[in-house]
């Protein structure tokens, strides 16, 4: 049905333009063109010369005939050359496809091929793993690559180029294109990322452009980000596509300091010498920075602030964070719903409270960012919504813009996932009474012992607060009595000593008897490069006897 508010006031140019992240480049060029942009080792660009490198990438890659739906994968570390992929591929309404420098060969085959990848960009530091993964696609899948080289600046190592096309000469050969346009539809896929694919193939999760406009958005609204900021890329861009900060930065016309390598000394002297104000990490980037010489902190005098997620963070860490006097943000997301899209937002009154119950409340996963739609808690089955009790588990749901396309070639796992018409998370969580979500753990992790649920999270939790934990990780052993029982996995820090029973004994004071971890291994935990726990290894460790090794 129309009204005369329909009549003869169509969307035309002037009143209706789709939403991209790209535009952000283009106004920060415009109007803070003279301003820094990126710092990476000697390299310096202001915002007028990235936005000419993305263009110029941009048209040779259209003259590589890239355009809309076509797929550019990119094997890159947190350089230059990364950011400006972010702000060139998507202008031309293709998509990008940043792939897991952790990964193997086979596997970087796989995604290319599932992603009918036309074009790979990639560092020479990867070289060996690329010319299999390349050698693979060819022979497995019929499938060839155009192939561009990087030569980072700040790398010195070994590694060949692998294709006809060098990084910079390609620039230098191609004029920069007028503008950065982005698509004529935002609901245009602007990346493809993969899934861990824990069980069984990974999955293409597929964002568009609307959506990662309104993630970068939301990114600097939640955190109060303000103009100019200095952003330090310690998070993977490759991860969630660096949670959508390659376009917040952009929106906000900060600077973009990279570092190839995420270790304390360079992450702590980048924000000595560079001003670093903002970055990103999971909770074991933190942990780095809490426990490293206390010397490598000297100089840093102006306010730091950091977003984790990634894993919920444990008490000691959030509490850490705060001795060191850096301000931390906890957000919660997942890959489907372009990295974050849930904070504990801090409220007024959390000052007034005792540290312990500052790091209870900051420690949530909260709630929905200002521009998702909803996120709640509901029961798996019926999609009732539980009471906001603190008490009652269901599993956390998001709905809005700021959620995947879906799965690409996968409609079945997309069916799933949106059933209800919720984006279903498969975190296990409570409401509390503010609305504040707290997740117990993943559907997965929940160990039932004796017909008892059992929060790997809150054994992990009661783990971390002895001072000689580093890492932790907590999952279910089979138990021919109690169906399941915790076993701990845990890492000490360099020079503390402690035994399995000292462990228990500190647990005791925490936890209910039954929470108890029964079997304590001291052993290497196996992380992705993002930092998460890798717990499906440690379950099939945990179903092996343990293996003898120290424990200080």
């Amino acid at each position: 049905m129309t009204s005369l508010y329909d009549q003869h006031l169509d969307r035309q140019p002037a009143n209706f333009v789709a939403l991209s992240p790209v535009a952000f480049v283009e106004r920060s060029a415009e109007v803070f063109g003279d301003l820094p942009a990126v710092i990476h080792g000697a390299r310096r660009y202001n915002w007028a010369q990235l936005r000419e490198r993305s263009a110029r990438l941009a048209a040779a890659l259209r003259a590589l005939g890239v355009g809309r739906g076509s797929t550019v994968s990119v094997m890159l570390p947190n350089t230059p050359e990364m950011v400006e992929v972010h702000y060139a591929v998507p202008a031309l309404n293709a998509v990008l496809n940043t792939l897991n420098t952790r990964l193997d060969a086979p596997l970087l085959a796989w995604q290319m091929n599932h992603c009918e990848a036309q074009v790979l960009i990639t560092d020479r530091e990867w070289a060996p793993t690329m010319a299999e993964a390349l050698r693979l696609l060819r022979s497995e899948h019929g499938r060839e690559l155009i192939v561009i080289d990087v030569d980072d600046s700040e790398y010195t190592g070994p590694g060949e180029r692998l294709g006809a096309h060098e990084y910079e000469g390609l620039l230098a050969a191609h004029a920069p294109l007028a503008r950065l346009e982005g698509p004529a539809d935002e609901w245009d896929a602007i990346a493809v990322s993969y899934t861990s694919g824990t069980t069984g193939d990974p999955k293409g999760v597929v964002t568009h452009h609307r959506g990662a406009y309104l993630n970068a958005v939301c990114n600097a609204v939640t955190w109060t980000m303000p103009q100019f900021p200095r952003y330090l890329w310690t998070l993977p861009m490759f991860h969630c596509n660096g949670w959508c900060f390659p376009w917040t930065v952009a929106l906000q016309a900060g600077v973009h300091v990279c570092l190839r390598r995420v270790e304390a000394p360079a992450i702590l002297g980048a924000m000595r010498e560079h001003g670093v104000d903002h970055y990103c990490a999971a909770p074991i980037v933190h942990n780095l920075l809490i426990h490293a010489d206390p010397a490598l902190h000297e100089g840093i005098t102006q306010k730091v602030r950091g977003m984790v997620a990634g894993a919920a963070p444990p008490a000691s860490m959030i509490e850490g964070m705060a001795r060191l006097g850096f301000d931390i943000t906890h957000v919660y997301g997942l890959t489907e719903v372009y990295g974050p899209a849930a904070v504990a937002s801090q409220r007024v009154a959390w000052a007034d409270e005792d540290l312990s119950e500052q790091t209870r409340l900051n420690g949530r996963q909260g709630v929905r960012y200002p521009l998702q739609e909803a996120m709640t808690v509901c029961d798996p089955e019926t999609l009732a919504e539980v009471p906001a009790d603190g008490q009652t588990m269901g599993e956390i749901m998001f709905r809005g813009n700021i959620v995947m396309k879906g799965y690409l070639k996968n409609p079945a796992a997309t069916a799933k996932a949106f059933a209800g018409g919720w984006f279903h998370t498969g975190d296990l969580a409570v409401l509390e009474p503010d609305r504040y979500a707290k997740i117990k753990d993943r559907s997965k992790d929940i160990i039932i012992s004796g017909g008892e649920n059992i929060s790997s999270i809150e054994v992990e939790d009661a783990l971390y607060r002895h001072p000689a934990v580093l890492a932790c990780a907590v999952v279910a052993k089979p138990d021919p009595k109690w169906g399941e029982t915790p076993v701990a996995f845990v890492e000490l820090k360099t020079g503390s000593s402690v035994t399995a029973a000292e462990l228990v004994a500190h647990c005791k004071a925490l936890l209910a008897g039954y929470k108890l971890p029964r079997d304590i291994r001291f052993e290497p935990i196996p992380k992705t490069s993002t930092g998460k726990i890798q717990k499906f290894q440690l379950r099939e460790r945990a179903k092996e006897p343990a293996k003898e090794t120290p424990h200080g």
